[in-house]
């Protein structure tokens, strides 16, 4: 498994690494287009659709980010319409089993999958736009929450986060996870040269966007768990799917795009 897992990492992590930082415009818009239409035919699985759903919905969602792209206004609509819907998702973890019946047909299911996939779209591209560096420090939120909680997790976890909804997830790897987002705008705010003030303004959001990143990796585990699958695809030898990927940035990034383009000017 692990000689898998490292294969395919190493294959997919050059195309991923170029198509994020390589591309800009439309071929960028493309290129995470195609990804979310990959996570959009996931989701229809695990909202307990069979083959005419699978490619039907990919479909639907990608003519909507079409949409989307040729009226950019609608771009922050989107953004807050992700907000609106992360703390809808918030409910729907701290409720769960209790309030499952809310969306547990398939139709509603994927309505959620449209709410995560579209602004995380949106997301990508308005951050795009901002340049590199922010892309770069959305996705290592992500990335150094996830290593930093699983680490920490192992070696303290004792009190379970959402025990109905995952139970290897712990508040102390969630503890963990924001102590390494810390130590990641320490860093960045050295790097850009920050005031003291630009520096408690990314760090405050930088530990909300490490809480979200985490909603977003439950609330694809409240739906695998509702489908009864391990994994939201087997695209990814070793990985899973691709949305078993980018689940915590599907939630991430909208919401630091959003923060960032509309709280912070100081700092862009």
């Amino acid at each position: 498994m692990l000689k898998q897992r490292l294969l395919t990492a190493f294959i997919l992590a050059p195309l991923a690494l170029g198509g994020l930082f390589g591309l800009n415009a439309m071929p960028f818009a493309i290129f995470t287009g195609l990804v979310i239409g990959i996570g959009a035919w996931e989701w229809a699985r695990l909202s307990g659709f069979k083959l005419r759903g699978q490619l039907l919905f990919p479909i639907f969602i990608l003519l909507m980010l079409y949409g989307v792209y040729q009226q950019p206004e609608r771009l922050q609509e989107a953004l807050w319409l992700g907000f609106v819907w992360w703390l809808v998702a918030l409910f729907f973890v701290v409720t769960y089993p209790r309030t499952t019946a809310i969306w547990r047909c398939p139709p509603r299911r994927l309505v959620m999958g449209i709410f995560i996939l579209i602004p995380a779209w949106a997301g990508f591209i308005l951050l795009r736009e901002q340049g590199w560096f922010w892309l770069l420090y959305v996705l290592l939120i992500a990335w150094v929450a996830d290593i930093f909680a699983y680490f920490a997790g192992r070696a303290f976890g004792k009190h379970k986060l959402a025990p109905a909804v995952s139970p290897g997830k712990s508040w102390e790897g969630v503890l963990g996870g924001l102590v390494g987002t810390s130590l990641l705008t320490v860093t960045a705010s050295v790097y850009q040269g920050f005031s003291l003030s630009q520096f408690g303004l990314l760090w405050a959001i930088t530990l909300l966007v490490t809480a979200v990143s985490v909603l977003g990796d439950l609330t694809e585990s409240l739906v695998k768990r509702e489908a009864g699958m391990k994994d939201s695809s087997q695209l990814l030898p070793g990985h899973g799917g691709v949305m078993d990927r980018i689940d915590s940035l599907t939630s991430a990034v909208p919401v630091f795009t959003l923060l960032l383009l509309n709280f912070a000017g100081g700092l862009t």
